[in-house]
């Protein structure tokens, strides 16, 4: 049975082994989450170590799926420190284990998400994926609107660059 719960700072820290192993699975399996392959264990325990900070300062929610004792999926809300942004948040690191795919658990980490950020007071989610990817079908179907797509944004974990496609979709009260 898959269980998602909010991790405070402490326990991201606490698992960061757990969630290096996910992320060193997506980036090897190809999707192009800001890294390059390979993608070093130590190089994915010290980004998530990293994210802890931000954690405890209320400036990333981050939650985790897990099977028992293992990690198979992660999504992130990144919230905003401008005065004029405090309406939007950014949905970042969606991740789900390669053994874990086509089950639905990326929609339910999605949605966890975005009733996390109503319940913060975002009204207004932004994301952006690569395009024709899977993550893209996916946010399509979970009703977010396609903007638009920036050719040659990121390079995919083999380093070949691709554009980006950027989504937006209100949550909570806002329409």
């Amino acid at each position: 049975m898959t269980t998602i719960s909010a991790l405070s700072g402490t326990e991201v820290l606490a698992g960061a082994e757990g969630l290096a192993e996910l992320l060193t699975d997506t980036v090897h399996g190809g999707a192009s989450i800001g890294f390059l392959a390979p993608l070093e264990r130590s190089e994915a325990v010290a980004w998530w170590r990293a994210r802890a900070a931000a954690v405890e300062a209320g400036a990333l929610a981050v939650w985790v799926a897990h099977e028992g004792d293992r990690v198979t999926g992660t999504v992130g809300l990144a919230l905003p420190d401008k005065a004029n942004s405090r309406h939007r948040g950014e949905l970042v690191k969606l991740m789900v284990h390669r053994e874990a795919r086509g089950r639905g658990l990326g929609r339910r980490l999605l949605a966890t998400a975005e009733r996390g950020a109503s319940a913060a007071g975002i009204t207004l989610l932004h994301l952006d994926t690569e395009t024709g990817s899977p993550a893209e079908v996916l946010y399509r179907s979970a009703g977010w609107t396609r903007v638009g797509a920036i050719p040659d944004y990121a390079a995919t974990p083999a380093g070949v660059l691709h554009p980006t496609t950027v989504f937006y979709k209100h949550v909570g009260d806002s329409r």
